[in-house]
């Protein structure tokens, strides 16, 4: 979907757009995410964005005239035996479907996503040299190798590379290239790019490789096949052993500079906005490497330790964990659940930047039902 497109965008096309931002794949098994509610191929009149969905979040779509809801948490965990709309969920269902309210989940899968909830909170905190706290996602990889005529070296390494291929760590277009002949005899009813049916050819080619995320074999190959003069392309894939790119809940990284426990205590309050916080460990201590996970992550803490953080930041800790991590002198700090809220209007740049003609707004309702006294 690009930016000048003037037509109207379906739900496929806002959910395909979803996933490249965050890609089912991330996502733990059996979590709900997806579409929940509504019809995919309704028309995108609009998008709020919200941490949860409550029935106050519904009126405020119909008042905004939005009609599809992404929210990180979904509203339907368990398979429904009844909807009894006398209760605050029935009552919801009801009206998104009356009002034809389309419900979009993505949460651990946006929580794992490059530039999601945990990078994002990490980056509020201007973690330094971070990386994932508990991987549960590691990329396969695949070898493409193509051979082409030499007049069209460069149009296929830049269509290829464009859409995903050749990345090597940070290094991206990365592409080998190795001079040869190819032969090929055009049989009767081809219509070669060179030569003639039925009169062996020898050509001057390129022998092209390249790394790509198995993920986007169909997108490189589209490209590849775009880009490509021959008729039929002679191309090989091959699998690969070398683990790609690591992805996975919660982030670890290094404060810029050593802060007492009391001192990051006021950082956290300032850029995750909250008003108080829960505190486990001594407030004099130095801090130095941090690790943080949005939602209820406290049975990481042991992972947090082991990596060598001096304190984990998460929400809903209950009694027995904040007991064992303080008998073991681990840092812990809770600023709640809803600290996630933060990755909400990323969220919406990253989704006004491909779908530029649609309205996307957060929601403004508090869907946080702590309140700090």
């Amino acid at each position: 979907m690009g930016k000048d497109d003037s037509m109207g965008v379906t739900g496929t096309a806002l959910i395909r757009v979803m996933e490249q931002i965050a890609p089912p794949s991330l996502a733990v098994p059996k979590d709900r995410i997806g579409l929940q509610v509504g019809n995919p191929q309704q028309e995108v009149k609009g998008v709020l964005l919200t941490l949860d969905v409550t029935e106050a979040v519904i009126d405020e779509a119909i008042q905004k005239g939005l009609n599809w809801i992404i929210t990180h948490h979904a509203i339907l965990y368990r398979p429904l035996t009844t909807i009894d709309t006398s209760t605050p969920k029935g009552r919801l269902l009801t009206k998104a479907l009356a009002h034809e309210i389309n419900i979009l989940v993505a949460h651990t899968n946006l929580d794992t996503a490059i530039g999601g909830v945990n990078d994002v909170l990490a980056q509020r905190l201007q973690l330094q040299s971070v990386k994932p706290l508990e991987i549960h996602y590691i990329e396969s990889l695949v070898k493409l190798v193509v051979t082409v005529p030499i007049s069209h070296e460069q149009q296929v390494i830049r269509a290829i590379t464009d859409a995903g291929a050749g990345w090597i760590g940070n290094y991206s277009h990365c592409t080998f290239r190795q001079q040869g002949t190819g032969t090929f005899l055009p049989q009767s009813g081809t219509n070669p790019f060179i030569g003639k049916a039925g009169k062996l050819e020898e050509v001057a080619e390129t022998r092209l490789e390249t790394i790509l995320p198995e993920k986007l074999t169909n997108k490189v190959l589209t490209a590849l096949f775009a880009n490509h003069p021959y008729e039929e392309v002679a191309y090989d894939l091959y699998p690969l052993k070398q683990a790609g790119k690591e992805y996975g809940l919660g982030r670890i990284g290094d404060l810029e500079k050593e802060l007492s426990l009391e001192q990051l205590i006021k950082v956290i309050k300032k850029e995750y906005q909250v008003d108080g916080l829960r505190l486990v460990g001594d407030p004099t201590k130095k801090i130095k490497r941090v690790a943080v996970l949005g939602g209820a992550g406290g049975r990481y803490w042991p992972r947090a330790l082991k990596q060598g953080a001096d304190v984990l930041i998460t929400g809903d800790l209950d009694f027995h964990t904040a007991q064992d991590a303080w008998l073991a002198g681990f840092v812990l700090i809770d600023p709640g659940h809803h600290i996630e809220h933060l990755a909400l209007e990323p969220l919406k740049e990253n989704l006004q930047g491909a779908l530029s003609q649609l309205a996307i707004t957060v929601s403004q309702v508090n869907t946080n039902p702590f309140q700090f006294r």
